[in-house]
């Protein structure tokens, strides 16, 4: 967990482009005088990283779930529902909900390719709908 952390701290030092002064004086400011990331504790770690995280780190997010893993020959079709779903600011779960109603399979990777090709035209036809409403 201790190693997790410091990935993080020093992937937040790359993002926010600070160089090693600036680095070592935030942990100083924020531990209370360590200087090195190796040297804090896990709560330490914790702080750097929230603040981290006030100054622009960005956080990460599964807000739109989890993207299926199907074979190459579907790989367009999942690629199309993906950008529908972005498109109408979706998640995933939608996109499952879809074919749970549709085909009473809500997991998109035991889809039989008419069934994938399925859930696509329907969230073709939702974009359609939305655009057309005001």
């Amino acid at each position: 967990m201790k190693n997790r952390l410091i990935s993080a701290v020093k992937a937040g030092q790359a993002v926010l482009g600070w160089d090693d002064a600036t680095y070592r004086s935030v942990i100083a400011r924020v531990t209370g005088g360590k200087t090195s990331s190796t040297k804090c504790t896990l709560e330490e770690l914790e702080s750097i990283k929230e603040y981290m995280h006030q100054q622009g780190f960005p956080r990460k997010t599964k807000k739109h779930g989890r993207r299926p893993n199907v074979a190459m020959t579907r790989k367009a079709v999942l690629d199309k529902i993906e950008a529908l779903l972005t498109d109408a600011g979706r998640p995933w779960q939608y996109a499952e909900g879809l074919a749970a109603h549709m085909y009473k399979q809500h997991i998109i990777e035991w889809l039989t390719d008419e069934q994938l090709h399925g859930v696509m035209v329907a969230l073709v036809n939702d974009a359609r709908r939305r655009k057309r409403t005001p």
